[in-house]
C-alpha cells in the first residue's frame, strides 16, 4: 500500500508543476484523498457491504467535493487535479495513469440496472475540466478529451476530442509523446473551423471575381454606346 501511495504522489509531482513536495501532495491534494477513500469504499462494495460502501463514498464526497461511486474501478497513478465537482459513476472504469480535471462527469445514459452504463477510460487518458463522457463505451489509451467537450461515442487510442458533440481533431498518428494539461494540444486547429475558414476565403474570391466581371461588362457596354454615338454622327 505504501509503495502505491509513493507512486501516486510521484505521479502527481510529475504532472502538476504547482506541487512542491510529497508532504504537500499528501496533506493538501483532495484528488489523492478521494482516491484512497474510494479504495476503502470499493473494498466494502466488493465484499457486499453495499450501504457501508455508499456511506464511505459520501464521506469522501463531503470531504473532497469528488464523488466516486464505490462500484467504479480506478487504476493506479490516477491524478484528479483540483477535483471539485468530479463525478464517476458506478460502472465506470478509469485506467492507470489517467488525469481528470475539475468538473468532469463520467456518466451513464442507460437506466438498465446491472448494464454497463458508464465509460471505460484506457491508460493515460486526459479528461479536461468540465468535460462530460456519457455512455458505456471505451476511450482508448492515451486519448485526450478537451475541456467542456461532450463525448457520447467511442474514442480511438491517442485521439484528441473537442466540442459539443465531441469530434476528433487529432488522431494517434499525429500525437507525440507528451502530456497535455487540460487535454490542450498546442498549435492544433479544429477541422470544422478550418473548413469554415476555407469557405469564407472561397466566398471572398468569388465576390472579387464577380466584381471584376461586372466591371468588365460595364466597360464593354460603355464602348458599345460610344460606337453607337459615333455611327449616329
Amino acid at each position: 500500500m505504501f509503495r502505491k501511495l509513493r507512486n501516486d504522489i510521484a505521479c502527481i509531482l510529475e504532472r502538476d508543476p504547482a506541487a512542491r513536495s510529497g508532504w504537500e501532495v499528501l496533506t493538501c491534494y483532495p484528488g489523492l484523498h478521494a482516491i484512497y477513500i474510494h479504495k476503502l469504499a470499493h473494498w466494502f462494495w466488493r465484499v457486499r457491504l453495499r450501504w457501508l460502501g455508499r456511506f464511505t463514498s459520501q464521506l469522501g464526497r463531503w470531504l473532497t467535493g469528488i464523488e466516486i461511486h464505490p462500484g467504479a474501478k480506478v487504476g493506479c497513478c490516477v491524478f484528479i487535479d483540483h477535483g471539485m465537482g468530479v463525478v464517476i459513476g458506478e460502472t465506470a472504469e478509469v485506467g492507470d495513469g489517467c488525469t481528470i480535471y475539475q468538473g468532469v462527469t463520467l456518466g451513464g445514459t442507460s437506466l438498465y440496472r446491472g448494464a454497463k452504463r458508464h465509460p471505460t477510460l484506457g491508460e493515460g487518458v486526459v479528461v479536461g475540466a468540465g468535460a462530460k463522457v456519457l455512455g458505456g463505451f471505451t476511450v482508448g489509451d492515451g486519448a485526450r478529451i478537451g475541456s467542456n467537450a461532450v463525448v457520447v461515442k467511442e474514442v480511438p487510442a491517442g485521439a484528441t476530442v473537442v466540442g459539443i458533440p465531441g469530434r476528433i481533431v487529432e488522431d494517434h498518428a499525429a500525437v507525440a509523446e507528451r502530456f497535455a494539461a487540460y487535454a490542450v494540444v498546442q498549435e492544433n486547429d479544429d477541422p470544422y473551423a478550418k473548413a469554415i475558414q476555407k469557405l469564407v476565403e472561397h466566398s471572398q474570391e468569388l465576390e472579387k471575381a464577380l466584381l471584376a466581371l461586372n466591371e468588365k461588362l460595364v466597360g464593354i457596354e460603355k464602348d458599345k454606346q460610344k460606337e453607337q454615338l459615333r455611327a449616329v454622327k
